[in-house]
């Protein structure tokens, strides 16, 4: 493990290098390479029976992986860590290792919506039974425990109602029935969320997102302790193949020098934007937990450092009214996914969350007027002009079509 500094800020620059530089190059040496050289027959068969360290083949590890891995863990205050092709790679690999035939896994009933396809759909394919949970509620999270219980999975905030969970609780629960417990830690990133210190076993994450923060890569990592990780990598990571790119991972570590000033930045501009649709009379309700209104407000400074990047509304108007007000945001990017340095705007019941059916939606509070924001590094000003300007469109369009409302 490297070196420990005192400040998240140095981390995020300093941690997990490895010492292989040859040259002395400022920057991470990037390893693109699929496969590695051996001084001889007996060094290969001592490297791929575990007795000498050293690296084979980039789908079993990489130096330059290694270091986001070790850098991503020292954030986390974990041991160590798995870094994956994609998000979802991240949330497949951890949960397919330690789940079985005839296992039960405790879901919370909101969340990112191909997690929730994989365990909808694909986990019922080979016996695994999933329960899926409001865990702002204690007592249901309790009544879904069965014998043959063996995780629980959660994200908080949750993407995307915004809704924040009890990390100590589900920690507490967790240890006490002897279960793993996985946390998505996306949205806030371990700069201001840490669910280790709450006992959390496994934490994720989609690199892609604001760890990577530039919107050039797709990519996970799974932190954990040793011995989680390790059975990790040698099962489903490993044979399941969904490792990440040697540059890839090159590029996340540029990423993450930039990290705790584009999180500051991140949340600011969310923090008015917020306020400022929370004001608006064209908007109904602001679903974001800097908010004094919001439920999760009682967690930031305590569990959370802050409130995050990603906000969520519902509009004062049908879906068509929605969708015009999309379509007029200019500065807005109408996309998917979070965490660029470019705002991002879009329609969680008709995209990211689409796998769900409209029972489903409804059952997680995912309604067809909620609109998802991902606020970026543009100055707030000009943000919240584009979206004064959008809202006064759609507002125009009600009036003259009254029946819209």
């Amino acid at each position: 493990m490297s070196k420990q500094y005192s400040h998240p800020d140095t981390v995020c620059i300093h941690a997990g290098k490895t010492g292989l530089n040859p040259h002395g190059a400022l920057a991470t040496p990037l390893y693109q390479t699929s496969t590695f050289v051996f001084d001889s027959a007996e060094q290969g068969a001592a490297r791929f029976a575990g007795e000498e360290p050293g690296y084979i083949y980039t789908r079993l590890g990489n130096p330059t992986t290694r270091e986001l891995e070790l850098k991503v863990a020292a954030l986390e205050g974990m041991e160590d860590a798995a870094a994956t092709a994609t998000g979802m790679g991240a949330v497949a690999a951890a949960t397919m290792a330690f789940l079985q035939q005839g296992d039960h896994l405790i879901a919370s009933k909101a969340i990112y919506g191909c997690s929730f396809a994989l365990f909808n759909h694909q986990f019922a394919r080979y016996g695994i039974e999933v329960s899926f949970v409001d865990m702002t509620d204690h007592e249901a999270i309790k009544q879904a425990l069965q014998a043959n219980t063996k995780m629980i999975f959660a994200e908080t905030p949750i993407n995307p109602t915004l809704t924040v969970l009890d990390l100590d609780f589900i920690g507490r629960f967790a240890k006490q029935h002897r279960l793993v417990s996985v946390i998505d830690n996306t949205f806030l990133t371990p700069l201001l969320q840490k669910p280790a210190d709450y006992g959390i076993d496994l934490i994720l994450h989609s690199a892609t997102k604001y760890l990577n923060g530039h919107g050039d890569v797709v990519a996970g990592i799974i932190v954990g302790s040793t011995e989680h990780i390790t059975q990790i990598k040698l099962t489903t990571l490993k044979d399941m193949g969904a490792t990440i790119s040697p540059h890839d991972a090159w590029l996340i570590i540029r990423g993450l020098k930039t990290l705790s000033v584009r999180m500051e930045r991140h949340c600011q501009n969310a923090q008015k934007v917020a306020e400022f649709l929370e004001a608006h009379p064209a908007v109904g309700q602001v679903y974001y937990p800097g908010l004094k209104s919001h439920p999760g407000y009682k967690f930031i400074g305590k569990q959370m450092k802050a409130a995050g990047g990603v906000l969520a509304f519902e509009l004062k108007g049908s879906l068509d009214d929605g969708r015009y007000f999309i379509n007029q945001c200019k500065l807005f990017s109408l996309a998917v996914s979070l965490g660029d340095a470019e705002s991002l705007i879009q329609h969680p019941a008709s995209m990211t969350h689409s796998p769900y059916s409209a029972e489903e939606r409804q059952m997680a509070g995912i309604s067809d007027g909620l609109i998802r924001i991902s606020v970026g590094l543009e100055h707030v000003e000009d943000l919240i002009a584009d979206l004064t300007q959008a809202l006064s469109l759609m507002q125009q369009k009600q009036q003259r079509s009254p029946l819209s409302l």
